[in-house]
């Protein structure tokens, strides 16, 4: 059948099958929006203007694309939203965080790459809908282009956005990924959630940086995950201390969200634990050649940052562990270390430990 031929009580028997098709790919949940996004447009012009968005030039390079489908892709009438579940089992978070001589890495890294399992997956709900109707515009997205996930996702029904800015499910919390698909469908939509944050401030509260200025409004340039991640620079002095064990990213804000008490282990085999980084001590990681650096990295999103800003992450939360000869030993190995990005951080954290002697 045609797309022509699709009658518009067809939409209807059509969403309802997408959605099912997306259940049985592994989507723990699916939603269909339309492309108005002019509050979240003002949002980001807003957050762009204040510069919280740091050096993530990215996220102005595109003008108006980013919160308005049809200006990225043409014929944009539809969002398909979806969630995939992401927590892996294996080292509890809080124990990994309470003990300095680890290095943390948040839960969404430690599993592939999600950009590669979403985006194969996405491609064959689309590739589903085209065997169901013929051909129809669309494109699928994730994390991977000017998109506004998070909006798309609230409109959508997936959640409401929290006071951290993460979206959030009274069914499933907030560890989840998100996916796209836009299309020239004339779905129908779902419904938007209520918002459920209501007087609770735990994330607020929790964030060692202070990053959630406001409820609702975070400033990247002091956010862990943007220091850690996005910066590809020295990270002030001012927020080295407070990083403390993370090495790549920061679950705080989610650890402590109540409604993360009904977030499910995820089913994905992709998305399990890979070279114990659930829970490895910092030395060990600071040993790390660049070659093995890539080799327990590949496939998956921590290999992005490359082995040069590893080692200024990992200096740092050495700095911050407790002062052992074997610390002093393993940071001194890197003391003449070609990057002047990664002498730094080691002089930095050389200098902590001499402090305590």
């Amino acid at each position: 059948m045609s797309l022509a031929a699709v009658s518009p009580p067809d939409f209807v028997g059509l969403a309802q099958s997408i959605k099912r098709w997306s259940r049985e790919l592994g989507f723990q949940e699916i939603g269909i929006t339309d492309i108005e996004l002019e509050e979240a447009e003002t949002h980001l012009l807003n957050w762009l203007e204040q510069g919280r968005h740091g050096e993530m030039a990215y996220m102005a390079a595109h003008g108006t694309r980013r919160t308005r489908p049809a200006e990225l892709i043409p014929g944009t009438v539809r969002v398909i939203c979806v969630r995939m579940d992401y927590l892996p089992s294996g080292a509890d978070p809080e124990t990994v965080l309470n003990d300095p001589t680890l290095g943390y890495v948040s839960r969404y890294a430690l599993g592939r790459d999600y950009h590669k399992v979403l985006r194969a997956r996405l491609q064959r709900l689309a590739d589903r809908i085209k065997r169901e109707i013929g051909d129809f515009g669309y494109r699928v997205f994730t994390d991977s282009a000017p998109v506004l996930e998070k909006a798309l996702a609230q409109k959508a029904g997936l959640g409401w956005i929290g006071k951290h800015t993460n979206v959030l499910s009274r069914n499933a919390g907030s560890w989840f990924f998100l996916g796209e698909i836009y299309t020239n469908l004339p779905l129908p939509i779902d419904e938007p959630v209520a918002e459920h944050c209501g007087t609770c401030r735990s994330c607020i509260d929790v964030c060692p940086t202070q990053a959630i200025v406001a409820p609702y409004q975070l400033d990247a340039r002091r956010c862990i995950s943007y220091l850690t991640i996005e910066l590809k620079g020295s990270i002030p002095e001012e927020f080295r201390a407070l990083i403390g064990n993370r090495i790549y990213g920061c679950d705080d804000c989610q650890l402590v969200c109540p409604w993360n008490r009904f977030a499910r282990l995820t089913a994905e085999p992709d998305f399990g634990t890979r070279h114990g980084l659930d829970a490895t001590t910092l030395v060990e990681l600071f040993s790390w050649s660049e070659a093995e650096f890539l080799k327990r990295t590949e496939g998956s999103a921590m290999r992005r940052i490359g082995h040069e800003q590893w080692l200024r992450n990992v200096a740092v939360a050495l700095g911050n562990a407790p002062h052992h000869d074997d610390v002093v030993a393993v940071l001194k190995t890197r003391a003449e270390h070609p990057s002047e990005l990664v002498r730094e951080h080691v002089r930095w954290a050389l200098a902590r430990h001499n402090a305590r002697t």
